[in-house]
């Protein structure tokens, strides 16, 4: 099957803390935008973001995984194990505030992989992760 990117839009706060933050913190090169919308390639696919500070009125809800609350809305990227320890410590040395500290999970199991969730500056949730075996992603 080819590789086909997806295109995903969400909310911001802000258009210029979300470009430096998606830009210099997590290394997304810049695409169009125009005076409410700034576009991104991540990883490979468009995100763009609209700003729309009216979104972010009400909390987000969670649910329980592996005895963490995991943000029901979130988004992200299955990286590559080392480019994903990469952004790991980038993300350490910019002092991020995480709400999900990254940890490996299923160690030494089926489908073993590292993940993180942090926020962007309008408090988006964003997960990455990375899988010890590439071929397990989808494993059940």
């Amino acid at each position: 099957m080819a590789e086909i990117p997806f295109h995903l839009a969400y909310p911001i706060k802000d258009k210029e803390q979300t470009r430096i933050f998606y830009k210099h913190v997590i290394g997304c090169k810049q695409g169009r935008e125009d005076t409410h919308w700034i576009d991104f390639d991540f990883f490979g696919h468009q995100v763009s973001f609209h700003v729309k500070p009216e979104s972010f009125q009400s909390p987000e809800p969670t649910n329980p995984v592996d005895g963490k609350d995991v943000p029901v809305r979130h988004f992200g990227a299955v990286l590559p194990w080392s480019d994903w320890h990469e952004l790991r410590d980038r993300l350490l040395d910019a002092n991020t505030n995480f709400i999900i500290e990254p940890y490996r999970r299923f160690k030494g199991q089926t489908g073993e992989q590292a993940t993180m969730f942090f926020l962007d500056p309008s408090g988006n949730a964003l997960e990455f992760k990375s899988f010890k075996n590439p071929s397990e992603l989808f494993a059940t």
